[in-house]
């Protein structure tokens, strides 16, 4: 077995009896440029300046050599020219580095991602995931992301990069929908088509997530993207009915996170505590540390501790956010970037439900109880 799996197994171990020492994943946000138009997400309406440099990146990385995870999204990751090169930071740091994971839109040039990719899966780490995002048949997809032709190039990006698995073993390719307003109800629908155009397809290529509130990630509160819960529960039917349950522990995770989905969206309420500031963080592209995506609580931008998160991760702002969070205080959400740790760090024990009270609430995902301010003071 991998001696870089049996580290983050070891450390998603540690997270079940307490506050580990350094967060084991990093959610980072390389770049907040994207070329799409998407219903449920305003991050193309975007201007981002003063983006982290590669140079910043690489200080950043040597100084914390924690991470076992880094998952990297955007606006379009591919975007950036430099993105092997920031893979290769993380890597040449975090010598335990066992998994990266890419979201894309699939809208930047096929043969600039597969040469990118490569350059990646040379650094050898040892999983690499690669998330396309797809939330409907071409019709409604294009018309869910505001691209015209961009599911045809999905389909055509998901052959190319599984090509490439044929010579790189560690890269793993999956289809990311995204359960909301405009595409709600019509999963089943679009597996079915999906499968025309990739015929060896399985409900276990397909991860699923619900469209929440995010002010400072997605930036779309106040947007209609919220999903009808039945209809978020007749598409979720249908995946957990086609899908092989594995016995590793990501295909196990990935169970419990669908299971748990399931749950957030006939309650309202998270079924396990957030292990942000924890097992995880969020970095934004310009620097500024989040305990989440969901929640708008900067607590401190790297250029001003010297990259170094050392001291802000002992500090009495982490330990104050992270007091809310036990009590259950902070937004109301489950994704995927998030919900893996809490898993993870539940998996020793028995599941202990978040202790947030109060109704349902699931009209108002990434909202905040009212009684918590935005910063978490």
């Amino acid at each position: 077995m991998d001696f870089r799996f049996l580290g983050l197994a070891l450390q998603g171990a540690r997270s079940n009896f307490g506050t580990l020492g350094s967060p084991y994943k990093l959610n980072f946000a390389i770049t907040m440029n994207c070329q799409s138009r998407c219903t449920m997400c305003n991050i193309w309406q975007l201007k981002p300046k003063g983006e982290l440099t590669i140079e910043e990146i690489r200080e950043f990385a040597s100084k914390n050599r924690s991470f076992r995870w880094l998952a990297i999204t955007g606006g379009e990751p591919f975007l950036r020219s430099d993105i092997a090169e920031i893979a290769r930071a993380f890597n040449d740091s975090s010598k335990g580095l066992y998994m990266i994971t890419i979201a894309t839109n699939s809208l930047c040039n096929h043969d600039v991602v597969v040469k990118r990719m490569g350059e990646i899966l040379a650094l050898r780490v040892p999983k690499v995931v690669v998330t396309l995002s797809l939330d409907g048949n071409r019709e409604t997809h294009d018309m869910v992301r505001g691209v015209p032709g961009n599911y045809d190039r999905v389909i055509a990006l998901y052959r190319a990069l599984k090509e490439l698995s044929k010579t790189y073993r560690n890269l793993s390719v999956v289809l990311g929908y995204t359960i909301s307003a405009a595409n709600q109800g019509h999963l089943q629908e679009t597996f079915e088509s999906v499968k025309k155009d990739l015929p060896g397809i399985t409900y276990n290529d397909f991860h699923i997530n619900v469209a929440q509130l995010s002010n400072n990630y997605y930036h779309n509160v106040g947007g209609g993207v919220i999903p009808d819960g039945s209809a978020v529960c007749k598409d979720l039917e249908a995946v957990q009915a086609g899908r092989r349950r594995g016995f590793g522990l990501m295909q196990i995770t990935e169970g419990r996170f669908l299971d748990g989905l399931m749950a957030f969206v006939k309650t309202g309420r998270p079924p396990l505590r957030c292990r942000s500031l924890d097992a995880s963080l969020f970095l934004d592209s310009t620097g500024n540390i989040y305990p989440s995506i969901m929640w708008d609580a900067p607590v401190v931008n790297i250029r001003d501790m010297g990259y170094d998160l050392t001291k802000v991760w002992r500090g009495e702002k982490a330990a104050g956010m992270r007091r809310l969070i036990r009590e259950g205080r902070d937004p109301v959400h489950w994704t995927s970037c998030e919900a893996y740790q809490s898993i993870i760090g539940s998996m020793l024990h028995a599941p202990r439900r978040n202790p947030r009270s109060g109704p349902a609430v699931s009209a108002a995902y990434g909202q905040r109880p009212s009684e918590v301010s935005d910063r978490g003071k």
